[in-house]
């Protein structure tokens, strides 16, 4: 099987003038400071890939200050791209090729690029006063200290200037447009289309005509270079992967889950409340889905965390599909609401999409932290549904099932995402509106007491699921009291009965550990592997390369994921028995883990990762390489 990292090189062509090598799969990463227009460049780069029908996946990385220091180590910004003829998994380990606009990018990415990569240098930046603020006592394009990598010194700025010195921009002004020249050289060497970037700059800049024409000239300006200069003798060729059939369009995680968002009230056929304050990195999903006004969708821009999720909370109280997003602080601010809506039984979906912590932590980076948090972190006996995407196209899967949990169980549904997931991007294939499945939220529309009373009892449970009924305020005959203090069961009066909490608090628990969730299924091509790796979140990919390259070396290793840690799925006490060793990569310190050895009484092993970035396939194959080959026991 051909490796997710494996760089696969077929024999050379030849083709206007120039050699034509035919790649399996390459990864590049853009690197400069926090204005160069890096995740910009890279965005643009990785859409033409799609456009051109590679399979791929990005990994965007950048500052969490809004404008760190220009030329600094904390100001560097970069983005990584792996495309490939095949489907891969991750984002890729090491750059083949590194793009650095500065000195500051190539001493903090160097180390990543292999011996014999390319490196494509910005060289008008490499100024005595630059070298020196990142600690370079001599420039590194001269002291031989790049000598294992194939260099490429381009004068990004100068020829910037160059190319648009008849548009009338400052100097300033043309420089700024020095990554479409890197965009234009990159598109060059890897053969990518053009037309839609030329497009997109026109739209972008519609309002500023003088600018767009500018970038698109820097942009051709860079292509021509790569033409017309002797300094690259080869380009590349990677041919489009082989999907299956359909309509593919590049997609983030964030948006993923604001078109699972809006379609979810579409095939429930509630009206959407976004309830949410602005958070890196799920802010995002505010931002798209304030644009899709015209499919019944209301965003709220909330003075803060906790009145974000009360005011969608309100929402769902009132018959709609309420939805509140956030990352792991807000998650904290938003838990006694969320409680509420607990002990409330109205349906209600929080997104947290994960970042490094505690408190501010990393905002930019990504981790998997806040398990424990969305299990256990609100007062009382709070049980809900905890489901966790796997990769950027997921998550529009995930948020369709998150939300019909909430609407046939009647429960808050957290769903955990991360940073990874939420800025990385991967083809996906548009789904069939006509084939998605449909849910109807049976709002309760008669008095339901079965004395024959006449009266409503909001809580009188549905014999299948637990669920209360949810009774749309103004609806005659079926007013009812609401409020966080405890309920009685069945008629829905406050009661403070010891025996009647002790049936309500098991009630809502029974409720959830009943929730129908699919067994777990395990990768294990053979059927006789004794290693069994299981994961969680985006840590599919890394876990899912890192199996192929074991495989590759002909031994045998087994992969599972979980995607709904809440209720764990039916059959995953028997498949961890099934294994001698049971090995869980976190990025937290062994959330995951320490939740299965209580439950299951299981000796599951725990590799853990707090970095800020996602595993890499390398280590992974290592680490399971360590179990097999007895090094780790």
């Amino acid at each position: 099987m051909t490796s997710d990292t494996a760089v696969d090189q077929l024999p050379a062509s030849s083709g206007g003038g120039r050699e034509v090598v035919e790649r399996d799969r390459v990864v590049i990463r853009f690197a400069g400071d926090s204005g160069d227009g890096m995740q910009l460049t890279g965005d643009r780069f990785t859409s033409e890939t799609a456009a051109f029908g590679n399979d791929l996946s990005t990994l965007p990385n950048f500052p969490a200050e809004i404008r760190a220091p220009a030329g600094t180590l904390p100001g560097v910004s970069s983005f990584q791209l792996h495309f490939a003829n095949y489907d891969i998994l991750t984002p890729g380990d090491r750059p083949d090729v590194l793009v650095a606009m500065n000195p500051a990018a190539l001493k903090a990415n160097i180390g990543d690029l292999p011996a014999g990569g390319i490196l494509i240098v910005n060289t008008d930046e490499f100024t005595k006063r630059n070298l020196t603020k990142v600690g370079y006592e001599a420039n590194p394009l001269e002291d031989g200290s790049l000598e294992r990598y194939a260099v490429y010194p381009v004068a990004m700025a100068t020829l910037t200037r160059g190319a648009l010195e008849d548009t009338g921009l400052s100097k300033k002004d043309a420089e700024r447009a020095k990554n479409m020249f890197a965009l234009g050289l990159l598109s060059w060497m890897y053969n990518r289309p053009h037309e839609g970037t030329e497009r997109f700059l026109r739209e972008k800049f519609a309002r500023r005509p003088d600018l767009a024409e500018a970038n698109i000239l820097a942009f051709r300006a860079g292509h021509a270079y790569g033409e017309t200069t002797e300094s690259f003798a080869v380009t590349y060729e990677v041919a489009p992967a082989k999907l299956d059939v359909g309509t593919y369009r590049q997609i983030t995680g964030n948006t993923a889950l604001a078109y699972g968002i809006v379609t979810a009230g579409q095939v429930t056929g509630l009206p959407v409340f976004l309830g949410s304050y602005p958070i890196t990195p799920a802010s995002d999903i505010l931002h798209e889905l304030s644009k899709h006004k015209a499919f019944g969708v209301t965003t709220f821009q909330a003075e803060d965390e906790i009145a974000g999720v009360g005011a969608a909370l309100g929402a769902a109280f009132g018959g709609a599909l309420g939805v509140t997003t956030t990352s792991g602080p807000g998650i904290s601010l938003k838990s006694e609401t969320i409680g509420l809506a607990v002990a409330l039984e109205l349906p209600l979906l929080v997104v947290d999409v994960q970042r490094g912590g505690p408190s501010t932590g990393l905002p930019t980076k990504t981790e998997q932290a806040d398990l424990l948090q969305a299990l256990h972190g609100r007062n009382g006996e709070a049980p809900l549904p905890v489901i966790a995407p796997r990769s950027p196209g997921d998550c529009f899967d995930a948020v369709l099932e998150a939300v019909r949990m909430a609407v046939t169980y009647r429960t808050p549904v957290i769903l955990l995402s991360d940073g990874s997931l939420a800025n990385g991007s991967e083809p996906w294939k548009v789904p069939d509106a006509a084939t998605l499945p449909t849910f109807d939220p049976g709002f309760a529309t008669a008095p339901n007491a079965p004395d024959g009373s006449g009266e409503f009892w909001p809580y009188l449970r549905d014999a299948d699921t637990l669920a209360r009924p949810w009774a749309v305020p103004g609806t005659a005959g079926l007013e009812h009291r609401i409020g966080g203090l405890e309920k009685a069961d069945g008629r829905g009066g406050i009661s403070y009965d010891p025996d009647n909490h002790d049936r309500m608090v098991r009630l809502r628990a029974a409720k959830i550990d009943g929730i129908t969730v699919p067994d777990i299924e395990v990768d294990d091509p053979d059927g006789d592997a004794e290693l069994l790796v299981l994961g969680w979140g985006s840590t599919y990919g890394p876990i899912g390369a890192g199996a192929r390259r074991v495989r590759a070396l002909g031994r045998k290793v087994a992969q599972a994921h979980l995607r709904h840690l809440n209720p764990l799925p039916a059959n995953l006490g028997e498949v961890l028995a099934r294994y001698r060793t049971v090995v869980v990569p976190e990025m937290n310190l062994g959330q995951l883990a320490t939740v299965l050895r209580a439950r299951y009484l299981v000796d599951v092993k725990s590799y853990t990762k707090v970095a800020g970035l996602p595993f890499r396939a390398e280590e992974l194959q290592d680490l399971f390489l360590d179990y097999l080959n007895g090094v780790r026991a």
